[in-house]
């Protein structure tokens, strides 16, 4: 089961990278704009918060993928408490757009997918 958690919050890392490359590099490009449902107005005005935002995602990605390694390493514990800082962020900020914008609750449910079944496939395996 932890091997199973470890490839969810591998593809949790890769969805926040992603959002990270929408967000901080193509953020006024029409395709990160369909994904936000910005305009171009709306996309050169906010265009510094996003680039700031897309790397808190990207940093949520490396804490997990580096904790991924340290399990891989043989450093379990220490490995399986940085893959879940990053993956239970990664929730928390999907629980916290959910609530606050009722317009992007298929966004967050997509954000927080992952991480979660991560973290749930963790406490499984921490019971078995």
């Amino acid at each position: 089961m932890t091997i199973a958690a470890l490839v969810l919050a591998a593809l949790a890392a890769l969805l926040h990278v992603y959002i990270f490359v929408l967000e901080s590099v193509l953020w006024t490009t029409p395709r990160a704009q369909g994904v936000f449902g910005t305009t171009d107005d709306e996309a050169r005005a906010t265009r510094q918060l996003a680039f700031n935002q897309g790397f808190y995602n990207l940093f949520l990605a490396l804490l997990a993928f580096i904790g991924i390694i340290v399990v891989a390493a043989g450093a379990a514990a220490a490995g399986i408490a940085l893959v879940v800082a990053g993956t239970g962020s990664m929730l928390g900020a999907a629980v916290v757009l959910f609530a606050s914008d009722a317009t992007k609750r298929r966004a967050a449910i997509t954000q927080g997918t992952l991480p979660a079944l991560a973290l749930l496939a963790l406490l499984i395996a921490a019971l078995v």
